[in-house]
Order: structure tokens, then C-alpha cells, then sequence
């Protein structure tokens, strides 16, 4: 019996910036799958590659940038190479998008009403009465309080975590297979942020939806994600399930990441500091990339690429662990 095709499925990525100084690279063979349900989340510090891996998913690269390399499949076909038409008609209706700042997304001039029956009615047949009846009901759904009477009001009427409900209610609009969701929680408040956690989890699984989830916060990955994927100068370092990275996290930044986080019930005098910062794309060194900032470096990280192995239950690139998921 084979194996059911992964709904997303990515493949040697890389994405390039041509300049007057050469070619910046900036996500460098890339390669993960997103099965259908699933939530992947994506983390790593400001600069990674984590964005840019969303966006040429969907086919939002701002040019300059272009994928020079690798393939990206969406239920067993290639999307990566579509006709920006084609591109078009797949972006909203099976592949959808959440910003981070919700302001990016809705108009200003048109009423929530105007927004989400446009986009229904762009993507399912339905005439206008029943476009607004659903889009009620996506209100109604993501938790917008009197959807009805609300909705004909405009996106400044409401408050940032409102906006970020109304754009997942965008996103949902015509029952997407797929959201990409770029740090969908970053600009509010902790506790409307557990809102939108709980609600993205809630409406994955209702819906069956996979979601790739991007941020810099690990708390969210741990309370969201089914697997994660952690990135690097545009590489990915780990990969695999939420629980096991957490808890025995194996590449020496993870395991930085982790460190950092304050946690209930842990009494330590010192959280753990990453020295150093994420090289600029001009400036990634040979080898490993987080080799100058690594603890455990050895001599070949500082030449060698590592490539992604097997480490118990993950995989890893790095130079301390062999092909069987040994620590050196």
C-alpha cells in the first residue's frame, strides 16, 4: 500500500534576491510536507527565511525575488510553475493566507459586509443574499459578537484583535484546504492572542484545514502545532514533532530557543542567551550557518554544510549527530 500524498509538499527550495552586489540568498533548500489537518509550525528568529517560505508557497514573492530552485506540489501537483491566473484562482480557494498585521489585508474604505461577500462570491456561486448570509456566519463562527449588526461596519471599528478574527473569516471564506498563517498573533495582546490560538486550533479541527503556522514564538508553536519546523539563515535545522522537539530538543540553537523561554515550576537563576545575532544574507558564513554563535561547535562546522539526518525521532542538521541519530 503506498503512502497518501502530503497535501503540501516542498521540495529543495530556494528563494533568491538578484542585486547590483550579486545574488542574496535568502531560503536555501528548503524541503518539508504539511499532511491534510495538519499544523506545522514554523519557527525561528526575524531574518530566518520563515516569511519568505509562506509567501512563495502561495506566490506573493515581491520581486525581486524569484524561486530559482526546488518544487513546491499542493496536493500532488506542482504550483510553484503555474500562470499567475491560475495562481490567482488557487490562492483563496484552496490555499489562504493570514497576515500579521490585519490592516494589511482589509481595506479601510470598504465595510467588513463589502470584503467578505467579494471574496465569497469570487471564489463559491453564490448570489449576493447568500454570499452575506455566509459571511454572517463566518463572523458568527470566529467569534465576532452581534455578526449581524456588525457587519456592516468598517475595519477600523473594530479593535486589532477583532481585525486579526475578521481576516481569519476572510481566510476561511471559501473553505480553503490550506492556511498559511505568518505570525497571525505577534501585535496583540497575550491573552487575545490565546483567543486566536485556541480559535485556529478549534476551526482546524472542525474544518480539517492544515495550517502552516510562522512565528518567532515557541509558546505558540507548543500550544498549537502538531509538528514544527525550526529555521535558520534560511535553512531548515530541526523538524519534527511538537512534544519531542520541546522536551529533548537535539540542534544547538532548539535547544538555545528553548532555554530562553521562562517556564512555571523551573526555578533557574539565568534563562539561557543565544549569544551573537542572525548573520545578514550578505554575511552567512561557510558550513553551518549558526556555527559562530554554536557552544558545540567542531572544526567541520565551520566548512561543511550538515544536511538534515535522522536524531531520535527528529531530524537534525548538525555535525553532532551521525546518519543513525548517535550524539558524537
Amino acid at each position: 500500500m503506498t503512502d497518501p500524498v502530503p497535501l503540501l509538499q516542498v521540495e529543495g527550495l530556494r528563494v533568491e534576491f538578484p542585486t547590483r552586489r550579486g545574488v542574496l540568498v535568502a531560503v536555501d533548500g528548503v524541503s518539508f510536507h504539511i499532511d491534510a489537518g495538519e499544523v506545522l509550525g514554523v519557527v525561528g528568529e526575524s531574518g530566518a527565511g520563515k516569511s519568505l517560505t509562506g509567501a512563495a508557497v502561495i506566490g506573493l514573492l515581491e520581486p525581486p525575488g524569484r524561486i530559482a530552485s526546488g518544487q513546491i506540489r499542493f496536493e500532488g501537483q506542482r504550483i510553484d510553475n503555474l500562470r499567475p491566473e491560475r495562481m490567482r484562482r488557487l490562492r483563496g480557494r484552496s490555499i489562504a493566507m493570514v497576515f500579521q498585521d490585519p490592516l494589511t489585508s482589509l481595506n479601510p474604505l470598504y465595510s467588513i459586509a463589502r470584503q467578505l461577500t467579494e471574496t465569497i462570491r469570487t471564489h463559491l456561486d453564490l448570489d449576493e443574499a447568500a454570499a452575506r448570509k455566509r459571511a454572517i456566519e463566518l463572523l458568527d463562527e470566529v467569534g465576532i459578537p452581534a455578526a449581524a449588526r456588525r457587519i456592516d461596519e468598517y475595519p477600523h471599528q473594530f479593535s486589532g484583535g477583532m481585525r486579526q478574527r475578521v481576516v481569519i473569516a476572510l481566510a476561511l471564506a471559501a473553505n480553503p484546504k490550506l492556511i498559511i498563517a505568518d505570525e497571525p498573533t505577534t501585535a496583540l495582546d497575550v491573552s487575545i492572542q490565546a483567543q486566536i490560538i485556541a480559535l485556529l486550533k478549534r476551526l482546524c479541527a472542525e474544518h480539517g484545514t492544515a495550517v502552516m503556522l510562522v512565528t518567532h514564538d515557541m509558546g505558540v508553536i507548543a500550544e498549537t502545532a502538531d509538528r514544527v519546523a525550526v529555521m535558520y539563515a534560511g535553512r531548515i535545522v530541526e523538524v519534527g514533532d511538537v512534544q519531542q522537539v520541546i522536551g529533548d530538543a537535539r540542534h544547538p540553537y532548539t535547544h538555545g530557543l528553548m532555554g530562553s523561554i521562562p517556564m512555571i515550576g523551573h526555578d533557574v537563576e539565568r534563562l539561557v542567551q543565544i549569544d551573537g545575532a542572525m548573520p545578514r544574507l550578505t554575511e552567512i558564513p561557510a558550513g553551518c550557518a549558526f556555527n559562530p554563535r554554536c557552544p558545540r561547535a567542531l572544526p567541520r562546522c565551520r566548512s561543511e554544510r550538515p544536511e538534515l539526518v535522522s536524531a531520535a525521532g527528529a531530524q537534525v542538521a548538525c555535525w553532532l549527530f551521525d546518519g543513525a541519530g548517535s550524539d558524537r
